[in-house]
């Protein structure tokens, strides 16, 4: 079929940060099919050299607005994991309770915000307060409700200030976590709510197969959002995992000639990280409500279709709150004190990874004998993404084609597919040693 197609969508929106689509077509031949970042790399591994670890976490928030608390938590995590401290049982559970406010936060926002003006036909969301104003009205609902139970735990939700290495610097009391408690009832009928309407808009969601690698935080206890181990499974349903100090080996970065973010490969020519890919290697894990949700979108199973990352991310907007109601009636039950923090017992390397929205984060550091970090390294969940983004426009591209779709449906088409990994592109850019030859 003999088409020309030039599409050049430069800084594409409703995502965090630049990124460009490049797609030309001549008398029908793909001659370029390209996912560019041109961001700037951000040094943040040269910013935590010299620092004490009690500053590190403080410094490593900054590298998100949005996954702050994600960044956090990986950091106490890995300079934990240096120092040889194991925090308490109540520690770990408020940990959990803030790291599902920041999921439920960050999915919100996507859900509503930043895609669901693709499937209501709009351009973003400001014509859908006209159209559409009880969706938007739920969604300003939740993501208040969002901010208020992150600065509970957190001291605030954008870069936290209670969370430190070996503890809390303050915790909530018994009262303020019913209040809390009452409040995720309360929005229950919300999230109902919300399901309905992304059923009647499933018809939206592109269809499109193209099998790769996930991979995620898993444990057999729960679904994985702060402490695990790594995970991939295949498309033949194969797991492996990996212990989070490999995280170098599962990630593999490598150079892109057309991008300053790093790509990523493990088994496969490259893999998943995200809401999909979670759900794909925990489904067992998810409490009975939102495994509930899965099904009636059909992600019981392995899903392939990147388009559905969305709804994972809704998905588990359920399971964060059903999770988080029982981890707060524990810690109601069990009562929560102030604790003293917990001193290094050694100084050495270490590495932490949660699940923040985006995927899978990792943080590494080493700390020399008066606790002042010696070096750092950050693989960011958009930078594993990147790769799989390319793949998939690779086999997108020459379907839509096939399909003679117009280009502008094509357009529309690649948009959605990158939004529905809802990348966090700045924080993505890991640049390239660079030798000079002279």
């Amino acid at each position: 079929m003999s088409r020309n197609v030039n599409i050049n969508i430069e800084h594409l929106t409703r995502v965090e940060g630049h990124g460009n689509i490049i797609v030309n077509i001549s008398d029908g031949v793909i001659e370029k099919c390209q996912w560019q970042v041109p961001e700037a790399p951000r040094f943040f591994e040269s910013m935590v050299r010299g620092r004490h670890y009690s500053e590190v976490a403080r410094i490593t928030s900054r590298i998100c607005g949005i996954c702050s608390i994600g960044h956090t938590l990986a950091s106490v995590k890995a300079s934990e994991d240096a120092l040889g401290i194991v925090v308490s049982e109540q520690t770990f559970k408020l940990r959990q309770l803030l790291k599902h406010a920041e999921n439920f936060d960050s999915n919100v926002l996507h859900v509503y915000i930043l895609a669901a003006p693709d499937l209501l036909g709009a351009k973003s969301v400001f014509p859908l307060i006209k159209s559409n104003a009880d969706v938007v009205k739920r969604a300003l609902s939740l993501k208040r409700l969002a901010h208020e139970w992150g600065s509970l735990i957190g001291g605030r939700t954008t870069h936290p200030t209670t969370v430190v290495p070996g503890g809390f610097s303050k915790v909530p009391s018994r009262q303020e976590l019913k209040e809390l408690k009452n409040k995720l009832l309360a929005a229950i009928p919300e999230l109902d709510a919300t399901v309905e309407t992304l059923l009647s808009l499933a018809d939206k969601i592109p269809v499109f197969d193209r099998p790769t690698e996930y991979i995620a935080l898993s444990n057999d206890q729960e679904y994985a959002i702060y402490d695990g181990q790594i995970q991939s499974i295949l498309p033949d349903g194969n797991k492996t995992r990996y212990a989070v100090s490999d995280y170098l080996k599962v990630s593999n970065e490598y150079v892109s000639e057309w991008s300053t973010a790093k790509y990523c490969k493990n088994q496969m020519a490259s893999y998943m990280v995200g809401a999909l890919a979670r759900i794909n290697n925990n489904y067992e894990q998810l409490c009975p409500q939102a495994r509930q949700i899965a099904e009636k979108f059909g992600l019981s199973g392995i899903t392939n279709n990147p388009y559905m990352n969305t709804i994972a991310q809704l998905v588990e907007l359920v399971n964060d709150v059903h999770v988080s109601l029982t981890l707060i009636e524990q810690l109601i039950e069990s009562g929560t004190e102030k604790e003293p923090l917990l001193e290094p017992t050694r100084f050495g390397k270490g590495s932490g990874a949660v699940e923040v929205p985006r995927g899978i984060l990792f943080h590494e550091y080493s700390y020399d004998q008066e606790g002042m970090c010696t070096g750092g390294n950050y693989v960011i969940p958009t930078n594993q993404n990147h790769a799989n983004i390319q793949y998939d426009f690779e086999k997108l591209v020459p379907e839509l084609l096939q399909q003679n779709s117009t280009e502008t449906e094509m357009e529309l088409a690649l948009e959605m597919l990158v939004r529905a990994y809802d990348p966090c592109i700045s924080c993505s850019a890991h640049y390239l040693s660079v030798k000079f030859v002279k």
